[in-house]
């Protein structure tokens, strides 16, 4: 059944924007700029698994704590060592967004150099037949991927509620100097951020990195549809950011239903176009 499979093929694809998309939210809302590097922390996080798995030849759980840990850590020490550096010489957001841009450029050189440009693969699961649910093909990895996207939510959303960590990002993400004032460290949540959004991206790169084969500028793609996704649902809006990649998901796979697939992506930025143009602001995004 054709709906079925688009509608699956759709899920899918939401999910695995969001693993992007929520992350990239996450930072941009307490930080306040667009981290386009975060697109290559996905792929970080993807090579480390093929690193510590199949080249160290490691357990694979063990594999998989260390990179989501090494993720986290590679985002934290480029908001240590770059983005910090820039606002304490008092950089505009315009030169953070340059300079991020930059970063995904040479982190992308520099894992092409140390892995080569051919394609890699994982190896962990097998490939095998999908399951037939509901007249939809859907593999048992892919199922994996949908119900991680959902509990990644889910915790998001009481992290960001309950915790004192989230409650912290809220203050700073609301008025950054009223809650200094309150005696909570901006530049100490900034690290949280980039260390909880890029341990996100982490998981969301392992998770590519088994469905998929690595390539060096994997993340690239993966950036341009998770940063789509965070306009749609509202970029300062970390839960906005995941429903507007399952809106990006089903709305590019059922727009091929009509059209050609190569349309895919002229798809998402068409519906990219119509929010901007009559809901700039995004699904759960506030005017400014």
């Amino acid at each position: 059944m054709i709906f079925a499979q688009l509608f699956a093929n759709g899920l899918i694809a939401g999910a695995i924007y969001s693993l992007v998309a929520l992350g990239f939210s996450l930072i941009y809302s307490t930080c306040n700029f667009i981290d386009f590097a975060h697109g290559v922390t996905v792929a970080v996080g993807a090579y480390l698994l093929y690193f510590f798995f199949s080249l160290l030849g490691l357990n694979f759980w063990l594999s998989v704590i260390l990179t989501i840990i090494f993720t986290g850590l590679f985002g934290l020490l480029l908001n240590i060592v770059v983005f910090k550096e820039l606002r304490r010489r008092k950089a505009s957001n315009l030169i953070l967004l340059t300079a991020s841009f930059a970063l995904l450029i040479i982190f992308e050189s520099l894992i092409l150099i140390l892995f080569g440009a051919d394609v890699k693969t994982i190896g962990y699961i097998q490939v095998s037949r999908g399951l037939d649910i509901l007249g939809a093909i859907i593999t048992p990895l892919q199922i994996i991927i949908i119900i991680v996207s959902f509990l990644l939510l889910v915790i998001f959303f009481f992290f960001m509620k309950k915790s004192k960590i989230g409650k912290a990002m809220r203050a700073v993400s609301d008025n950054k100097d009223v809650a200094e004032i309150v005696g909570i460290s901006a530049e100490r949540i900034y690290n949280w951020s980039f260390f909880i959004g890029s341990a996100v991206a982490g998981i969301g790169g392992i998770l590519v990195g088994l469905d998929q084969n690595l390539v060096p500028t994997m993340g690239t793609g993966l950036m341009i549809k998770g940063f789509a996704a965070a306009i749609i649902g509202g970029i300062g809006s970390p839960i906005g950011a995941v429903l507007g990649s399952y809106l990006l998901g089903f709305g590019e796979n059922f727009g091929i239903w009509y059209l050609p697939s190569g349309y895919k992506d002229a798809i998402a930025f068409v519906i990219l176009f119509i929010f901007l143009l009559l809901r700039p602001q995004g699904i759960l995004g506030k005017k400014k």
